[in-house]
Protein backbone atom coordinates (compact mmCIF):
# COMPACT_ATOMS: atom_id res chain seq x y z
CA UNK A 1 0.00 0.00 0.00
CA UNK A 2 3.05 2.29 0.73
CA UNK A 3 4.74 1.82 -2.44
CA UNK A 4 1.24 1.53 -4.37
CA UNK A 5 0.54 4.94 -2.34
CA UNK A 6 4.03 6.75 -4.15
CA UNK A 7 3.35 5.09 -7.72
CA UNK A 8 5.89 2.74 -7.50
CA UNK A 9 3.70 0.00 -8.41
CA UNK A 10 6.94 -1.74 -9.47
CA UNK A 11 8.36 -2.22 -6.43
CA UNK A 12 8.43 -6.25 -5.90
CA UNK A 13 11.41 -7.37 -4.51
CA UNK A 14 12.07 -8.23 -1.49
CA UNK A 15 15.51 -9.43 -0.04
CA UNK A 16 15.87 -11.94 2.96
CA UNK A 17 19.19 -13.15 4.44
CA UNK A 18 19.95 -17.07 3.83
CA UNK A 19 19.98 -17.23 7.07
CA UNK A 20 16.10 -16.34 7.64
CA UNK A 21 13.07 -18.34 9.17
CA UNK A 22 11.60 -19.88 6.52
CA UNK A 23 8.44 -17.94 7.23
CA UNK A 24 9.93 -14.80 5.85
CA UNK A 25 10.13 -15.98 2.10
CA UNK A 26 6.33 -17.76 2.56
CA UNK A 27 5.35 -14.39 3.46
CA UNK A 28 7.01 -12.63 0.98
CA UNK A 29 5.88 -14.73 -1.85
CA UNK A 30 2.07 -14.74 -0.15
CA UNK A 31 2.23 -10.61 -0.74
CA UNK A 32 2.62 -11.08 -4.30
CA UNK A 33 6.84 -10.36 -3.95
CA UNK A 34 9.68 -11.84 -5.63
CA UNK A 35 12.33 -13.01 -3.00
CA UNK A 36 16.16 -12.26 -3.32
CA UNK A 37 18.30 -13.94 -1.04
CA UNK A 38 21.29 -12.30 0.16
CA UNK A 39 24.16 -14.30 1.19
CA UNK A 40 25.47 -14.07 5.33
CA UNK A 41 29.30 -14.02 5.71
CA UNK A 42 31.56 -17.24 8.05
CA UNK A 43 30.19 -14.94 11.64
CA UNK A 44 27.07 -15.72 10.52
CA UNK A 45 26.07 -11.85 9.88
CA UNK A 46 24.62 -10.77 6.71
CA UNK A 47 27.22 -9.79 3.97
CA UNK A 48 27.39 -6.28 3.54
CA UNK A 49 29.01 -6.25 0.16
CA UNK A 50 26.36 -9.00 -1.52
CA UNK A 51 23.51 -6.93 -0.06
CA UNK A 52 24.86 -3.60 -2.03
CA UNK A 53 25.24 -5.71 -4.75
CA UNK A 54 21.61 -6.96 -4.55
CA UNK A 55 20.11 -3.36 -3.66
CA UNK A 56 21.51 -2.07 -6.47
CA UNK A 57 20.72 -4.67 -8.96
CA UNK A 58 16.75 -4.29 -7.97
CA UNK A 59 16.86 -1.02 -6.48
CA UNK A 60 14.07 0.56 -9.03
CA UNK A 61 12.03 -2.68 -8.06
CA UNK A 62 13.52 -3.30 -4.16
CA UNK A 63 10.14 -2.96 -2.42
CA UNK A 64 11.55 -4.27 1.48
CA UNK A 65 14.57 -6.36 3.41
CA UNK A 66 13.09 -8.74 5.97
CA UNK A 67 15.43 -9.34 8.96
CA UNK A 68 15.98 -11.29 11.88
CA UNK A 69 17.60 -9.15 14.74
CA UNK A 70 19.48 -10.76 16.73
CA UNK A 71 19.64 -13.13 13.34
CA UNK A 72 18.80 -16.53 13.29
CA UNK A 73 22.30 -17.90 13.79
CA UNK A 74 22.29 -16.62 16.98
CA UNK A 75 24.34 -13.21 16.58
CA UNK A 76 24.03 -9.08 16.86
CA UNK A 77 24.51 -7.99 13.24
CA UNK A 78 27.31 -5.54 13.61
CA UNK A 79 25.87 -3.16 10.86
CA UNK A 80 21.96 -3.49 11.17
CA UNK A 81 22.15 0.31 11.22
CA UNK A 82 23.78 0.11 8.08
CA UNK A 83 21.37 -2.60 6.62
CA UNK A 84 18.46 -0.54 6.63
CA UNK A 85 20.51 2.61 4.98
CA UNK A 86 21.35 0.57 2.27
CA UNK A 87 17.56 -0.33 1.74
CA UNK A 88 16.05 2.65 2.43
CA UNK A 89 18.91 4.69 0.20
CA UNK A 90 16.93 2.29 -2.88
CA UNK A 91 13.49 3.47 -1.93
CA UNK A 92 12.99 -0.01 0.01
CA UNK A 93 11.43 -0.55 3.28
CA UNK A 94 13.01 -2.73 6.34
CA UNK A 95 10.71 -5.04 7.96
CA UNK A 96 12.20 -6.77 11.29
CA UNK A 97 11.20 -10.09 12.13
CA UNK A 98 10.34 -9.78 15.68
CA UNK A 99 11.03 -13.55 16.53
CA UNK A 100 14.18 -12.77 19.07
CA UNK A 101 12.99 -10.00 20.50
CA UNK A 102 13.70 -11.22 24.25
CA UNK A 103 17.16 -10.44 23.51
CA UNK A 104 16.75 -6.53 23.12
CA UNK A 105 13.41 -5.59 25.04
CA UNK A 106 14.92 -2.55 27.27
CA UNK A 107 17.70 -2.78 25.33
CA UNK A 108 17.34 -1.38 21.69
CA UNK A 109 14.15 0.16 19.75
CA UNK A 110 13.84 -1.09 16.14
CA UNK A 111 12.55 1.94 15.16
CA UNK A 112 15.97 3.49 16.43
CA UNK A 113 18.07 1.67 13.99
CA UNK A 114 16.12 1.91 11.10
CA UNK A 115 13.22 -1.09 10.94
CA UNK A 116 10.22 0.44 9.59
CA UNK A 117 7.53 -2.19 10.23
CA UNK A 118 8.33 -5.29 13.16
CA UNK A 119 5.95 -7.91 14.46
CA UNK A 120 5.79 -9.26 17.97
CA UNK A 121 6.08 -12.56 18.66
CA UNK A 122 4.22 -12.81 22.14
CA UNK A 123 4.98 -16.09 22.83
CA UNK A 124 8.32 -16.65 24.03
CA UNK A 125 9.03 -13.16 24.88
CA UNK A 126 5.82 -11.95 26.32
CA UNK A 127 4.92 -15.22 28.20
CA UNK A 128 2.38 -16.77 25.32
CA UNK A 129 2.96 -20.78 25.00
CA UNK A 130 3.93 -21.42 21.69
CA UNK A 131 2.01 -23.52 18.62
CA UNK A 132 -0.66 -26.00 20.70
CA UNK A 133 -0.52 -23.43 23.90
CA UNK A 134 -3.39 -21.19 22.02
CA UNK A 135 -4.25 -18.93 19.10
CA UNK A 136 -1.07 -16.63 17.36
CA UNK A 137 -1.15 -13.45 18.23
CA UNK A 138 2.08 -10.64 16.76
CA UNK A 139 1.65 -7.26 17.12
CA UNK A 140 2.25 -5.15 14.45
CA UNK A 141 4.25 -1.76 14.72
CA UNK A 142 5.18 0.88 12.37
CA UNK A 143 7.03 3.82 12.12
CA UNK A 144 5.29 7.11 11.23
CA UNK A 145 5.07 6.78 7.38
CA UNK A 146 3.46 3.27 7.85
CA UNK A 147 0.84 4.37 9.94
CA UNK A 148 -1.61 5.90 7.85
CA UNK A 149 -1.85 2.27 6.02
CA UNK A 150 -2.68 0.27 9.70
CA UNK A 151 -5.33 -2.11 8.40
CA UNK A 152 -8.88 -0.54 9.12
CA UNK A 153 -12.10 -2.76 10.15
CA UNK A 154 -15.47 -2.52 8.75
CA UNK A 155 -17.16 -2.35 12.01
CA UNK A 156 -14.78 -0.67 14.68
CA UNK A 157 -12.95 2.54 13.87
CA UNK A 158 -9.15 1.36 13.60
CA UNK A 159 -6.04 2.39 11.77
CA UNK A 160 -5.02 5.19 9.53
CA UNK A 161 -6.63 7.72 6.85
CA UNK A 162 -5.23 4.96 3.95
CA UNK A 163 -5.95 1.65 6.21
CA UNK A 164 -5.77 -1.24 4.02
CA UNK A 165 -8.82 -3.60 4.73
CA UNK A 166 -9.08 -5.88 7.64
CA UNK A 167 -6.32 -8.60 8.36
CA UNK A 168 -8.24 -10.27 11.22
CA UNK A 169 -11.95 -10.73 12.96
CA UNK A 170 -11.07 -9.01 15.79
CA UNK A 171 -9.64 -5.27 15.20
CA UNK A 172 -6.98 -5.68 18.13
CA UNK A 173 -6.17 -9.65 17.56
CA UNK A 174 -6.94 -12.12 20.58
CA UNK A 175 -7.98 -10.18 23.45
CA UNK A 176 -8.00 -13.16 26.12
CA UNK A 177 -3.92 -13.33 24.81
CA UNK A 178 -3.41 -9.60 25.02
CA UNK A 179 -4.06 -9.70 28.66
CA UNK A 180 -1.68 -12.43 29.71
CA UNK A 181 1.34 -10.36 27.91
CA UNK A 182 0.05 -7.04 29.26
CA UNK A 183 0.10 -8.46 32.55
CA UNK A 184 3.33 -10.09 32.22
CA UNK A 185 4.99 -6.82 31.15
CA UNK A 186 3.09 -4.35 33.94
CA UNK A 187 4.35 -7.22 36.72
CA UNK A 188 8.17 -6.60 35.46
CA UNK A 189 8.13 -3.24 34.81
CA UNK A 190 10.69 -1.73 32.50
CA UNK A 191 13.87 -2.53 34.76
CA UNK A 192 12.02 -6.31 35.24
CA UNK A 193 12.12 -6.83 30.68
CA UNK A 194 15.68 -5.28 30.44
CA UNK A 195 16.94 -7.81 32.91
CA UNK A 196 14.90 -10.78 31.20
CA UNK A 197 16.66 -9.66 28.35
CA UNK A 198 20.12 -9.15 29.72
CA UNK A 199 19.93 -12.64 31.25
CA UNK A 200 18.46 -14.40 28.41
CA UNK A 201 21.32 -13.39 26.37
CA UNK A 202 23.33 -14.67 29.64
CA UNK A 203 22.43 -17.40 30.21
CA UNK A 204 23.34 -18.59 26.04
CA UNK A 205 26.61 -16.89 26.51
CA UNK A 206 27.36 -19.33 30.00
CA UNK A 207 26.16 -22.32 27.74
CA UNK A 208 28.11 -21.74 24.63
CA UNK A 209 31.37 -21.15 27.34
CA UNK A 210 30.58 -24.56 28.77
CA UNK A 211 29.88 -26.40 25.57
CA UNK A 212 32.56 -24.40 23.38
CA UNK A 213 35.69 -27.19 24.18
CA UNK A 214 33.70 -30.00 23.82
CA UNK A 215 31.39 -28.35 20.76
CA UNK A 216 31.97 -26.22 17.92
CA UNK A 217 29.62 -23.17 18.53
CA UNK A 218 28.94 -22.65 14.57
CA UNK A 219 28.65 -18.64 14.54
CA UNK A 220 29.68 -16.02 17.46
CA UNK A 221 29.47 -12.63 16.98
CA UNK A 222 32.57 -9.90 16.17
CA UNK A 223 33.35 -9.84 19.94
CA UNK A 224 33.18 -13.46 20.38
CA UNK A 225 29.84 -13.77 22.05
CA UNK A 226 25.87 -15.35 20.59
CA UNK A 227 23.02 -13.31 21.47
CA UNK A 228 20.26 -15.56 22.96
CA UNK A 229 20.89 -18.57 20.96
CA UNK A 230 23.87 -20.63 19.34
CA UNK A 231 23.97 -23.05 17.01
CA UNK A 232 26.38 -26.28 17.71
CA UNK A 233 27.93 -27.90 14.74
CA UNK A 234 27.22 -31.97 14.85
CA UNK A 235 28.89 -32.27 11.42
CA UNK A 236 31.88 -33.71 12.35
CA UNK A 237 30.89 -37.02 14.24
CA UNK A 238 28.78 -38.13 11.07
CA UNK A 239 32.12 -38.69 10.13
CA UNK A 240 33.92 -39.92 12.98
CA UNK A 241 31.39 -42.14 14.26
CA UNK A 242 28.40 -42.06 11.96
CA UNK A 243 26.37 -40.16 14.99
CA UNK A 244 24.21 -37.84 13.37
CA UNK A 245 22.18 -34.74 15.25
CA UNK A 246 18.88 -36.97 15.73
CA UNK A 247 21.10 -39.58 17.54
CA UNK A 248 22.01 -36.51 19.98
CA UNK A 249 18.69 -35.44 19.85
CA UNK A 250 17.32 -38.74 20.81
CA UNK A 251 19.51 -39.85 23.55
CA UNK A 252 18.87 -36.41 25.64
CA UNK A 253 15.46 -37.90 25.60
CA UNK A 254 17.58 -40.41 28.40
CA UNK A 255 18.83 -38.04 30.47
CA UNK A 256 15.51 -36.12 30.89
CA UNK A 257 15.12 -33.60 28.05
CA UNK A 258 13.33 -32.83 24.98
CA UNK A 259 15.41 -32.65 21.91
CA UNK A 260 16.39 -28.71 21.05
CA UNK A 261 15.84 -27.55 17.46
CA UNK A 262 17.80 -29.71 14.92
CA UNK A 263 19.04 -29.32 11.96
CA UNK A 264 17.66 -25.46 11.85
CA UNK A 265 19.22 -23.11 10.13
CA UNK A 266 22.14 -25.21 9.60
CA UNK A 267 21.54 -29.22 8.57
CA UNK A 268 23.47 -31.19 10.94
CA UNK A 269 23.12 -28.66 14.01
CA UNK A 270 21.20 -28.41 17.05
CA UNK A 271 20.10 -24.86 18.25
CA UNK A 272 20.14 -23.80 21.66
CA UNK A 273 18.49 -21.12 23.45
CA UNK A 274 17.75 -21.64 27.07
CA UNK A 275 15.67 -18.20 27.30
CA UNK A 276 15.51 -16.12 30.74
CA UNK A 277 13.45 -18.70 32.47
CA UNK A 278 15.29 -21.36 33.81
CA UNK A 279 18.25 -21.85 36.90
CA UNK A 280 21.82 -22.28 36.64
CA UNK A 281 20.89 -25.79 37.82
CA UNK A 282 18.71 -26.65 35.13
CA UNK A 283 21.44 -24.85 32.60
CA UNK A 284 24.18 -26.74 34.32
CA UNK A 285 22.45 -29.98 34.14
CA UNK A 286 21.25 -29.49 30.32
CA UNK A 287 25.19 -28.72 29.77
CA UNK A 288 26.32 -31.99 32.03
CA UNK A 289 24.19 -33.55 29.64
CA UNK A 290 25.89 -32.59 26.32
CA UNK A 291 29.06 -33.17 27.99
CA UNK A 292 28.52 -37.20 28.65
CA UNK A 293 26.82 -37.29 25.43
CA UNK A 294 29.87 -36.31 23.76
CA UNK A 295 32.14 -38.51 26.18
CA UNK A 296 29.61 -41.28 24.47
CA UNK A 297 30.40 -40.45 20.96
CA UNK A 298 33.79 -40.22 22.27
CA UNK A 299 33.73 -44.15 23.01
CA UNK A 300 32.32 -44.77 19.60
CA UNK A 301 35.14 -43.13 18.06
CA UNK A 302 37.72 -44.85 19.55
CA UNK A 303 36.01 -48.24 19.12
CA UNK A 304 35.30 -48.86 22.79
CA UNK A 305 31.63 -48.94 22.06
CA UNK A 306 30.06 -50.44 18.67
CA UNK A 307 29.54 -48.25 15.66
CA UNK A 308 26.05 -49.32 15.50
CA UNK A 309 24.51 -51.03 19.07
CA UNK A 310 25.51 -48.08 21.37
CA UNK A 311 23.36 -46.10 23.62
CA UNK A 312 23.00 -43.15 20.81
CA UNK A 313 22.21 -45.28 17.89
CA UNK A 314 19.45 -46.88 20.29
CA UNK A 315 18.10 -43.85 21.70
CA UNK A 316 15.56 -43.33 23.36
CA UNK A 317 15.24 -46.07 25.68
CA UNK A 318 11.57 -46.45 26.98
CA UNK A 319 10.79 -48.37 30.41
CA UNK A 320 9.48 -51.21 28.69
CA UNK A 321 12.58 -51.74 26.81
CA UNK A 322 14.76 -51.19 29.97
CA UNK A 323 12.94 -53.76 31.79
CA UNK A 324 12.21 -56.15 29.08
CA UNK A 325 13.20 -59.80 30.34
CA UNK A 326 15.71 -60.33 27.39
CA UNK A 327 19.02 -57.46 26.62
CA UNK A 328 21.00 -57.86 23.84
CA UNK A 329 22.56 -54.82 23.41
CA UNK A 330 26.36 -54.27 24.17
CA UNK A 331 25.97 -51.87 26.61
CA UNK A 332 24.24 -51.92 30.30
CA UNK A 333 20.51 -51.79 31.13
CA UNK A 334 22.20 -48.92 33.78
CA UNK A 335 23.69 -46.83 30.98
CA UNK A 336 20.59 -46.97 28.42
CA UNK A 337 18.34 -45.50 31.28
CA UNK A 338 20.35 -43.85 33.67
CA UNK A 339 23.33 -42.26 32.18
CA UNK A 340 23.78 -38.92 34.56
CA UNK A 341 23.59 -39.26 38.56
CA UNK A 342 20.07 -37.35 38.38
CA UNK A 343 18.40 -39.75 36.39
CA UNK A 344 18.03 -42.04 39.41
CA UNK A 345 16.41 -39.28 41.48
CA UNK A 346 13.83 -37.89 39.35
CA UNK A 347 13.61 -39.83 35.88
CA UNK A 348 11.35 -38.75 32.68
CA UNK A 349 10.74 -41.69 30.91
CA UNK A 350 10.23 -41.24 27.25
CA UNK A 351 7.01 -42.87 26.01
CA UNK A 352 8.18 -43.83 22.76
CA UNK A 353 11.85 -45.64 21.23
CA UNK A 354 13.39 -45.04 18.07
CA UNK A 355 11.05 -44.96 15.27
CA UNK A 356 11.99 -44.57 11.44
CA UNK A 357 10.84 -40.69 10.46
CA UNK A 358 11.52 -41.39 6.68
CA UNK A 359 8.91 -44.34 6.63
CA UNK A 360 6.39 -42.69 9.08
CA UNK A 361 6.14 -39.57 6.43
CA UNK A 362 5.26 -41.58 3.90
CA UNK A 363 2.89 -43.99 5.11
CA UNK A 364 0.86 -42.29 7.11
CA UNK A 365 -1.86 -44.35 9.18
CA UNK A 366 -5.06 -43.06 10.66
CA UNK A 367 -5.67 -44.07 14.01
CA UNK A 368 -9.51 -42.67 14.12
CA UNK A 369 -11.54 -45.14 14.53
CA UNK A 370 -13.67 -46.65 11.25
CA UNK A 371 -16.70 -44.58 10.41
CA UNK A 372 -19.17 -47.57 11.19
CA UNK A 373 -18.08 -46.75 15.17
CA UNK A 374 -19.86 -43.90 15.07
CA UNK A 375 -23.22 -45.08 13.27
CA UNK A 376 -26.15 -44.91 15.82
CA UNK A 377 -28.56 -47.92 16.78
CA UNK A 378 -32.13 -46.57 15.48
CA UNK A 379 -34.18 -49.81 16.63
CA UNK A 380 -36.06 -50.25 19.76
Amino acid sequence: AYHLDRGDAERNVCLIPSSAHGTNPASAVMSGMRVVVVKVDESGSIDMDDLIARADQHADHLAAIMVTYPSTHGVFEEEIRAVCEVVHERGGLVYLDGANLNAQVGLSRPGDYGADVCHINLHKTFAIPHGGGGPGMGPICVNEKLAPFLPGHPIVATGGEKAIGAVSAAPWGSASILVISWAYIALLGPDGVRRASEVAILNANYMAHRLQEHFEILFRGARGRVAHEFILDLRPFRKSAHITEEDVAKRLQDYGFHGPTMSWPVVGTIMVEPTESESKAELDRFCDALISIRAEIQQVELGIADATDNALKNAPHTAAVVTADSWEHGYSRSQAAFPAPWTREYKFWPTVGRVNNAYGDRNLVCACPPIEEYAEDLTG
